[in-house]
């Protein structure tokens, strides 16, 4: 891992860093849609992105968020960390109405998949994977004084 992404992962625990984050969500999205997904807010980063679009649980419309995630063979395990606010974000509630989603990977490639909400044992399996891609998801743990949802993406 270079220097650039080790110090994007350590900014990663501050709560400025998490604040400026939430605010570039559009802007990042937009600019990985436009990319076909080789270029984050980060730059070219060494950091697994992906866009993942859900069906609007209310609105039946889709809703595409951008996210690091981890991989585990053919799958992609995504948090809803919320950058560690106390609610969990709207994404995760569409994936628990509609399994079903796409996701967007770096070079344009379009996966649609299914998800699973990663519990017990599965969850204490994959929890490592993503703190290993983002430390920080362990100090929005503590943050959000809440658990976090991790959902495991198969290829479908």
């Amino acid at each position: 891992m270079g220097w650039y992404t080790n110090v994007i992962r350590s900014l990663g625990h501050r709560p400025w860093f998490a604040a400026v984050g939430r605010a570039v969500v559009p802007l990042d999205r937009w600019l990985q849609r436009t990319t076909g997904g080789r270029v984050t807010i980060l730059g070219r980063s060494a950091l697994p992105t992906l866009l993942l679009t859900t069906k609007g649980r209310k609105s039946g419309l889709p809703r595409t968020v951008p996210l690091l995630y981890a991989p585990d063979g053919d799958a992609f395990v995504v948090t809803a960390s919320n950058w560690g606010q106390k609610e969990h974000p709207a994404w995760s509630a569409n994936l628990l109405a509609c399994c079903e989603a796409t996701v967007l990977l770096s070079g344009g490639r379009e996966v649609p998949v299914r998800s699973a909400l990663a519990e017990g044992p599965e969850r204490d399996r994959v929890w490592p994977l993503v703190t290993r891609v983002w430390p920080a998801y362990d100090t929005y743990v503590e943050r959000s004084g809440r658990a976090i949802r991790v959902f495991v993406l198969t290829p479908s």
